[in-house]
């Protein structure tokens, strides 16, 4: 309990400090993180990529379902949240880094393409301009069939970033499918599931 309380407390502390790029004032639920992880395809993947893993809730999904022999890399940005990762997760590649970086970040460690990328970006909070540089990134470092998932909370759906998030996946992926809402997750979110 103390620890759940410790991480929940890390998120809070660093949303306050930056909102625009933390994006949620909690962290996801278990039921989103079992969602997301799913339709990641992460189970069957050689080589998964976790975005802005915060706290770890979709890293201890992804290390549970995983095969042992996967690779797993882990990008977080915000100094604070990365080093509490490697605390929590020491047998995880976390990497202080951005995104849009992904192709360099892979081939450092030998590695091609993602099988699978797990996202918890905030990519409504996010301008045009670095929300298209993450999303090239993670298009060309995603082999084909390959499957990204990313949430979005409900109440923010309607907004106009949302809006262009959804044409925009719709440009670049083969397939786009949207999960139904899981209600449990504060806010309640749903997952987009995208197929290169």
């Amino acid at each position: 309990m103390e620890s759940i309380v410790r991480h929940a407390w890390t998120f809070v502390r660093e949303y306050l400090r930056a909102p625009r790029t933390i994006g949620a004032v909690a962290p996801s639920s278990r039921g989103l993180a079992e969602l997301i992880v799913d339709l990641a395809g992460v189970a069957q993947a050689d080589v998964i990529v976790e975005y802005g893993p915060g706290t770890g809730a979709f890293t201890q999904r992804i290390l549970e379902v995983k095969r042992p022999e996967a690779k797993l890399v882990a990008v977080e940005f915000h100094p604070t949240m990365a080093a509490q990762l490697r605390r929590r997760f020491p047998q995880v590649d976390v990497v202080e880094d951005s995104v849009a970086n992904l192709g360099r970040i892979l081939a450092e460690r030998g590695l091609k393409q993602a099988d699978s990328i797990v996202s918890g970006l905030p990519w409504a909070a996010f301008d045009s301009g670095l929300r298209d540089r993450l999303l090239e990134a993670t298009i060309t470092a995603l082999r084909p069939g390959g499957r990204f998932a990313t949430f979005a909370y409900v109440e923010g759906s309607i907004l106009p970033g949302a809006r262009r998030l959804r044409r925009k996946l719709r440009r670049l992926f083969t397939e786009v499918h949207r999960s139904p809402i899981v209600w449990g997750n504060l806010p309640p979110a749903f997952v987009y599931q995208c197929i290169r």
